[in-house]
């Protein structure tokens, strides 16, 4: 993970949020602020920029992978009969496109210390 993540996993778990809290873009425009130290419309502009090239890439059907966090990809789902639950009809789906995520095992590592034991040190370890 690289230094950013790192602190802001770090002051999110300190912090208390729980799973059902969402970062917004202007926490993470925040984040960069104060972590990299550009100004707040440069960091708004990088933030906005990095989401509109993962988006143009999934876009185009291209995976896009995060060193230390996971990798996006779009998944093609065919046509398929499902069912009403409350009738029993038979309905069908229409195929679609899916994004997916999959976690790095860094991820998954991370997500699984306990809040307790968390600290600095063994947050960077873990990069």
């Amino acid at each position: 993970m690289t230094d950013i993540s790192v602190k802001v996993t770090v002051k999110y778990l300190e912090e208390g949020v729980t799973v059902a809290g969402t970062i917004t873009r202007a926490q993470l425009t925040e984040a960069v602020y104060q972590e990299v130290g550009l100004s707040r419309n440069e960091s708004s502009e990088l933030v906005e920029s990095l989401l509109s090239e993962v988006s143009a890439a999934l876009v185009r059907g291209e995976m896009v992978k995060f060193s230390s966090f996971g990798s996006f990809s779009v998944r093609d789902k065919n046509e398929r009969i499902g069912r009403n639950p409350k009738t029993g009809e038979e309905v069908p789906i229409v195929s679609r496109r899916v994004i997916t995520f999959r976690a790095s095992q860094v991820l998954k590592s991370a997500i699984n210390v306990s809040k307790s034991s968390i600290s600095d040190t063994e947050v960077n370890d873990v990069e």
